[in-house]
């Protein structure tokens, strides 16, 4: 499966963005889907993951209650909905497919190119 994140951009601490995965192929259904990101000089870190139907969720500490994953397998797309963000969120965010859940880069197959959020103060 191949992975295009979208909707990066350059937002003010408390504002809104909404980040897109599309994915090719049939198989996007059969994937759990997964965010991470990167801040400048640190390591990938997990964001949030989803399974296969949407219909469990997991989140870092540090995002939980102001991001939300969600997936339309039908639009074969995976979504970060990123609330009340703060300029520690900003980091290139990846989306990433992988057979089960995890919260490790290492049970993710595919990954996508990434797109820049920046968050000003």
């Amino acid at each position: 499966v191949q992975l295009q994140a979208s909707g990066g951009g350059l937002v003010q601490a408390g504002g809104s963005l909404r980040l897109s995965c599309a994915a090719s192929g049939r198989t996007f259904s059969s994937y759990v889907m997964g965010w991470f990101r990167q801040a400048p000089g640190k390591e990938r870190e997990f964001v949030a993951t989803i399974n296969r139907t949407g219909g469990y969720a997991s989140w870092a500490d540090s995002v939980k209650g102001r991001f939300t994953i969600s997936r339309d397998n039908a639009e074969n797309t995976v979504y970060l909905q990123m609330n009340s963000l703060k300029p520690e969120d900003t980091a290139v965010y990846y989306c990433a497919a992988g057979r089960v859940i995890s919260t490790r880069q290492e049970g993710y197959d595919h990954w996508g190119q990434g797109t820049q959020v920046t968050v000003s103060s």
